[in-house]
């Protein structure tokens, strides 16, 4: 039930308090809400009973953000948890369109003193320190040119733009847009000081340097409330062309700021007592860095289904779990391997119905496609990822092995090098080692296959189906001590692997009549390595 008073709005058993720009519960205790979310909230209840659209719910609550549609969606899912049960259906979606705030038949009333109960003052409020500040907020403050060379000026300024507009696209930031943090340019402030006064947790600093023909860029993320380093890198680049090397800079420095910005957030929220959606699901999410295997995946899974119980609209929390469905079925470690696939992808569509210019998610329907013996849909589905996000090292890997599964192989390691470009040290750059040493591996060249398998191995031990990949391809070419030392360690790593198993989950990957009888021939290395057949 929805009643409207002046200046507060009654939603269920939750109070919006206009004048106090308040959330309240029934004992007119603060619900807490990030700034943006009860801005968000604000501006429905203002209107409500009619729908505001999403561009102007995005120029009224970020106007001088840097952020996408998603931001918005993570807002209204919060709102929604916010709103509990009893009030969470008032506030409605309209796909592609907006929200609208509204309340059933004639349940809008005024307010009386019958309900002054419920916006009452209360004695006490209690509000969490630091809840306002939203978990992945960040500044880029503009980079200092170390010099002063007027050419190497635009250069940094144009670091700072594209990394301001690329660190945006990460799910859920909040990211102070250009106009505002180049009003700290020159000036010699107190990163906590700057947090404070953009309400940001995070800051970006760097500086740029040349000396001779090289230039060396330094960067790094300080935490505003406490002014401790969370990272810190260098880069050191020939000085080629400048906007060819300033893509490629922010790219880099846009993939690994978005792993150790959820590692932070996900640190952050292993010392709250009581986590909110967003807080497991960036525990989920670093918990999924560290590698795949079935313990890994189990406390992932269980992260991100904890997160959609507080949160069923959580998108971010779906797509994950949508992940780890897919990353099971794709590595065997499940007898029905096309049960999880089709899971995946239900669970993804109904994420682009909500936000349908989500990158990952069209990405990991790509995946599945390519997976499901629909390469050429997935392919074209990874390339509207990118897109999306430029930055997408991922969708690169997707592609590359979507061309193996077309039976075009020898493609596969140029999508690959364009993957390890973006994002040279990414977490996940040991599953596409494994998928070009796979492509050698079908298109005949077995030497070179042995050593992308091996490199996958050297980059993530932990990873059992590429010991059993390496298990297979070494016997294939007569090393059998190797084969059965990796045989041996990826039954370590999974015990219940079998060739059969195997056999199933890669069935839907490919009919391409090469590509089959190059996977015989891997069936029977296994074998010979030492591998159940199950």
């Amino acid at each position: 039930m929805l009643k409207i008073s002046q200046p507060s709005i009654v939603v269920g058993d939750r109070t919006v308090d206009m004048a106090r720009e308040l959330l309240l519960d029934g004992r007119g205790r603060i619900v807490p809400l990030r700034p943006q979310a009860w801005a968000v909230l604000r501006l429905l209840a203002q209107r409500v009973g009619h729908l505001v659209q999403k561009d102007e719910i995005l120029d009224e609550v970020w106007p001088n953000c840097e952020v996408t549609e998603d931001s918005l969606v993570q807002a209204i899912g919060d709102i929604r948890h916010a709103l509990g049960a009893p009030g969470r259906s008032a506030l409605r979606t309209l796909p592609r369109r907006g929200y609208m705030l509204v309340a059933d038949g004639d349940s809008i009333e005024r307010s009386d003193s019958s309900n002054a109960a419920a916006t009452s003052t209360p004695n006490k409020i209690e509000e969490p320190s630091d809840s306002s500040i939203p978990s992945l907020s960040i500044v880029v403050l503009p980079f200092a040119n170390i010099g002063g060379d007027l050419e190497q000026e635009y250069f940094v300024d144009g670091v700072t733009d594209s990394l301001t507009t690329d660190l945006s696209r990460i799910a859920g930031a909040l990211v102070i847009g250009r106009s505002t943090a180049f009003t700290f340019k020159g000036r010699a402030l107190d990163v906590r000081t700057i947090g404070r006064e953009l309400n940001v947790r995070y800051v970006l600093e760097g500086s740029v340097q040349r000396g001779g023909n090289r230039f060396r860029l330094n960067v790094q993320l300080t935490d505003a409330e406490t002014g401790a380093q969370v990272w810190a890198e260098r880069f050191d680049k020939p000085a080629a062309d400048l906007l060819d090397m300033q893509d490629e800079i922010v790219s880099r420095l846009a993939n690994t700021l978005n792993a150790e910005l959820i590692k932070a957030a996900a640190r952050r929220a292993e010392r709250l007592l009581q986590p909110d959606a967003t807080d497991l699901y960036f525990q989920g999410k670093a918990f999924l860095s560290t590698g795949i295997t079935p313990a890994v995946m189990a406390r992932a899974k269980d992260f991100f289904e904890r997160a959609l119980a507080l949160d069923p609209d959580h998108v971010e929390a779906a797509v994950a779990a949508a992940q780890v469905d897919f990353a099971i079925g794709s590595s065997s470690m499940a007898e029905d391997a096309s049960a999880l696939f089709r899971a995946s992808e239900e669970r993804l569509n109904d994420v682009l119905l909500r936000a349908p210019n989500h990158p990952r998610a069209h990405m990991l329907v790509g995946a599945v496609q390519i997976r499901t013996n629909r390469a050429a849909k997935g392919i074209a589905k990874c390339m509207q990822a990118l897109a999306l996000d430029r930055n997408l090292a991922d969708a690169h890997g997707f592609i590359g092995l979507g061309k193996y599964a077309l039976g075009r192989g020898e493609e596969a390691e140029g999508h690959i090098q364009e993957a390890l470009r973006l994002s040279p040290r990414d977490a996940r750059a040991f599953l596409w080692f494994m998928i070009v040493g796979m492509a050698k591996l079908m298109t005949n060249v077995d030497v070179e296959a042995l050593g992308w398998l091996r490199r996958s191995i050297e980059a993530n031990p932990n990873f059992a189906l590429s010991q059993f990949h390496l298990a297979g391809a070494s016997a294939m070419m007569g090393e059998l001590e190797e084969a059965r030392s990796s045989a041996k360690a990826g039954l370590s790593l999974d015990p219940d692997f079998t060739i059969r198993r195997y056999a199933i989950s890669t069935s839907f990957l490919s009919e391409n009549p090469r590509w089959l009888a190059r996977r015989e021939r891997l069936y029977e290395g296994m074998r010979l390595a030492g591998i159940p057949q199950g």
